[in-house]
């Protein structure tokens, strides 16, 4: 008796970092993974000293209404959030999930004007109507999850 199995196609690493998301913008690489904890401090301490990774300090940004570590993965990083204010938006988020957890993966493009009207076309929503600066410093806007399989998305200028 033979079986017939369906060819699968694997994803290649040696396949273009950059995929082509629309006709002027294109996707980068992760950027990081944001993770909002109850505890700044204690989460910091197990990625430095437990896991051994570099950690920066604790850096308030209250134009976001967070403070933020970044553990360094070499490859790509981790962004702790922790709320700072009563206003800020991972307050809510920790109410919800008193355990903290991953709260957004941010991921590089190249123009992301372009991707921002790009998408627009598309229906995919964002949470503002605009671009904003985030923690880096760098053009940001955050997809809405409901429009990106549940997932929030932030997108940052490479």
């Amino acid at each position: 008796v033979q079986t017939q199995f369906p060819t699968v196609r694997g994803f290649s690493t040696s396949q273009s970092l950059h995929l082509s998301a629309g006709p002027v913008w294109n996707l980068g690489r992760l950027n990081h993974v944001a993770i909002a904890v109850p505890d700044l401090e204690k989460a910091s301490s197990f990625y430095k000293d437990i896991l051994g990774a570099q950690v920066s300090e604790a850096v308030p940004l209250p134009e976001h209404g967070v403070s933020i570590v970044f553990v360094n993965l070499g490859n790509t990083k981790m962004e702790l959030l922790h709320p700072l204010g009563s206003n800020s938006p991972i307050a809510g988020f920790l109410q919800r999930n008193k355990a903290g957890g991953i709260h957004h993966v941010c991921i590089e493009v190249d123009n992301i004007n372009a991707a921002v009207m790009d998408l627009k076309k598309k229906k995919i929503r964002s949470l503002s109507e605009e671009v904003s600066i985030g923690a880096h410093g760098k053009p940001v806007i955050f997809l809405h999850p409901k429009d990106c399989g549940g997932v929030l998305v932030e997108l940052e200028q490479a």
